[in-house]
């Protein structure tokens, strides 16, 4: 590749922006390497190791009278524990997985050399988005409002647990509840929001890419154009995916606690959450649609004239004239039968959907609903449901 084009692969989802920076500066990570193991040990330390410090020696135990112990709570693993792990551990994941996508492009190579320069310029600008301070503070605006609106829920509940102690004056926050309003729940919401943020600007970047002039062959044996790989994308999100589906499992489970739950409520969330994970990932893929549905009809036509010209002229040798519009003085011409190419291309998918990019996204979106729901219904009608789901 030449130093333009090796522009077009500098897009790194996972590094970059005030946050990384912050961590590189901390020795956290360093610009080769994620080191994403111990910092999802360091943040699942911070977010849900110190409530469990603070409230000593309380929270060791697994049984207090008219409290819900802080070990027994599963929102606090869910939240500050499970979800917090898998967006650590997804960063180097998402970055490898879009980072090899990026490559492909030049390795194929699919993009024409006069698109180069404007590639390059998507890339900057993508990066730009990454990087902005204005994104990130947006970011951790909105994980302050969900620690607000969690301090709203706890101060408002008519129950002690570990997070809040319930008096005839109302309810008090614990020195543990506090933490986990202020920092642990705000910590976890700001990875999901700067994730999915990320993800929006690798969706913006590949819609551009779309746009360009693209080397697509109608007749790739992936059956999408050269662009099958890119189909396989989602599959870098499992991780990711799993950790958003978990806080958000975890927040409706808390609300159907007090709630009468039947399989068809659980089976109707289930699967409008599935339809919103797969729209985040048909957003960025479906830009490719109009290049691939132009590809097969141009090729269409062309195939469909040269096949007219070789079967008239198989026809005129079997019959010595053509059956209808023989003239009589067609020039012979030595044309290639084009039929198994005219099939092949007729097969060329506009889609870039795979199944074996959805259905792994499919079961880390739903798996921790399909856990949540077991806790208060029948596990085989819960896990019924998720293999429906999963292999529509």
């Amino acid at each position: 590749m030449t130093a333009k084009q090796e522009q077009i692969t500098d897009f790194l989802a996972s590094h970059g922006g005030p946050f990384y920076e912050l961590q590189a500066r901390l020795g956290l990570l360093r610009a080769d390497t994620l080191k994403v193991r111990s910092r999802a040990a360091i943040f699942v330390a911070i977010a849900w190791g110190v409530p469990l410090l603070l409230g000593l020696p309380g929270s060791l135990s697994l049984h207090e009278e008219g409290i819900r112990p802080y070990l027994l709570d599963p929102s606090a693993w869910v939240r500050f524990f499970i979800a917090i792990t898998a967006f650590m551990l997804a960063e180097e994941q998402v970055e490898r997985g879009l980072h090899s996508k990026l490559t492909q492009f030049l390795r194929a190579p699919l993009l024409d050399p006069a698109s180069i320069p404007e590639a390059v310029a998507s890339v900057s600008q993508a990066l730009k988005k990454r990087d902005s301070r204005l994104a990130e503070l947006v970011m951790l605006i909105l994980a302050a409002c969900a620690g607000i609106s969690s301090y709203s829920l706890l101060a408002a509940a008519d129950t002690s647990s570990w997070a809040a102690l319930h008096g005839p004056d109302g309810a008090r926050l614990t020195i543990a509840g506090w933490w986990s309003v202020g920092v642990s729940l705000p910590l976890c919401f700001f990875l999901l929001f700067r994730g999915l943020w990320r993800h929006f600007v690798w969706s913006r970047l590949l819609r551009k890419i779309a746009r360009l002039d693209l080397r697509l062959v109608a007749t790739h044996p992936d059956g999408k154009g050269g662009l099958g790989f890119l189909a396989e994308y989602p599959n870098a999100y499992m991780l990711f995916v799993f950790g958003m589906s978990s806080v958000i499992a975890a927040a409706i489970a808390k609300n159907l606690v007090h709630g009468d739950v039947q399989i068809s409520v659980l089976s109707m969330v289930m699967a409008g959450w599935l339809a919103i994970v797969l729209l985040l990932f048909a957003y960025p893929l479906s830009a490719f649609s109009a290049p691939l549905s132009t590809l097969k009809k141009r090729a269409m036509l062309l195939l469909g004239a040269q096949a007219t010209r070789y079967h008239r002229a198989a026809e005129r040798k079997l019959l010595g004239q053509n059956v209808v519009a023989d003239s009589g003085s067609e020039a012979e011409e030595d044309v290639p039968d084009p039929t198994k190419v005219f099939e092949t291309t007729r097969k060329l998918s506009s889609l870039l959907v795979t199944r074996s990019a959805i259905v792994p996204v499919t079961a880390a979106a739903l798996i921790p609903f399909a856990i949540a729901g077991a806790a208060w219904l029948p596990y085989k009608e819960v896990f019924s449901v998720l293999k429906k789901l999963v292999l529509i």
